[in-house]
């Protein structure tokens, strides 16, 4: 069991509940708030996330970008505790939970709207899905070619929280897409520190990240381009949705010295175990930047 905790990776737990997390409290802030839809909906993106991490287990073990030389981070496929057989009933099944989870999520939040927005969301389910397992399987992995940043951007910012936000009120607000934005382009900045930290090992394997593109120093340039322009997002937000003027609606503003001290700790890192740290940092400084930013929404 606890070979399989390990590869479920829960440290990633809290940045895939963020987009969640935000999208209610959006939500909450206009008086439409269903716990049916955000049970479901934590339990949903959790499948999708486990999925995920499972796929990259496997996928990166099968592809050899995860070697014996790896020393950070190890997998449990990498490592034997888990076999490839084994990893694969297991995605198969976290694929079948996603899918039903997602149903009844798509049920409840949708079921007195037309069948054009049903089909809609059902669709987004399934290409999640195959989202989460294509990062890293198949014969054109597209986490290899350097799209991973966009994909999270999509899904871990623009489809999790509009996407959540729809499902409670039946609206669609554009102003949303800036908190939106704020959640993906932090995930992102997750996904460039396990992208620096593995510069070494995916050049040699051929692995064509973003931070492997530009090279260590124009990837530390990258990631505070996405922590400033995330929390800006955020800050126009509050600004022209009429909010600025209470102090309230500024209790985001905390997290600040905590994504400088991020950014400051990813330049300053050399090796990846001086950079591996920051990752669970990042996605605690983004969850706790969704819960000040949402508190502000509904207080």
């Amino acid at each position: 069991m606890k070979n399989w905790i390990l590869a479920a990776r829960p440290r990633t737990l809290p940045l895939a509940l963020a987009s969640i997390l935000m999208g209610s409290f959006l939500a909450a802030g206009h008086d439409a708030f269903s716990w049916k839809i955000f049970w479901l909906a934590v339990l949903t993106t959790t499948f999708l996330q486990v999925l995920s991490n499972f796929a990259n287990d496997y996928g990166d073990t099968v592809s050899g970008v995860d070697s014996v030389e790896r020393t950070v981070a190890t997998r449990a496929v990498q490592t034997g505790a888990i076999t490839r057989e084994q990893m694969t009933r297991a995605m198969i099944i976290m694929s079948v939970l996603s899918l039903a989870s997602g149903s009844l999520l798509i049920y409840e939040g949708l079921k007195d709207t037309d069948l054009q927005t049903i089909l809609g969301f059902f669709g987004l389910g399934i290409l999640s899905i195959i989202a989460a397992i294509t990062y890293t399987v198949g014969k054109r992995p597209y986490g290899y070619m350097g799209l991973g940043d966009i994909s999270v951007l999509i899904f871990f910012g623009w489809v999790g929280v509009l996407g959540t936000y729809f499902l409670h009120t039946h609206n669609f607000d554009w102003l949303n897409f800036l908190p939106a934005s704020s959640c993906g382009l932090f995930a992102v900045g997750v996904l460039n520190i396990n992208n620096i930290r593995d510069i070494e090992s995916d050049t040699k394997t051929g692995k064509n990240s973003i931070p492997v593109r530009l090279g260590k120093e124009k990837a530390v340039i990258y990631h505070w381009l996405l922590l400033i322009v995330g929390f800006l997002c955020a800050v126009i937000y509050t600004l022209l949705s009429e909010s600025g003027n209470n102090w309230i609606h500024w209790l985001f503003v905390v997290t600040l010295p905590l994504l400088i001290k991020i950014g400051r700790g990813i330049s300053q890192g050399q090796t990846p175990a001086q950079i591996d740290p920051f990752l669970k940092r990042m996605a605690l400084t983004t969850l706790l930047f969704v819960l000040t930013f949402g508190l502000s929404q509904i207080l």
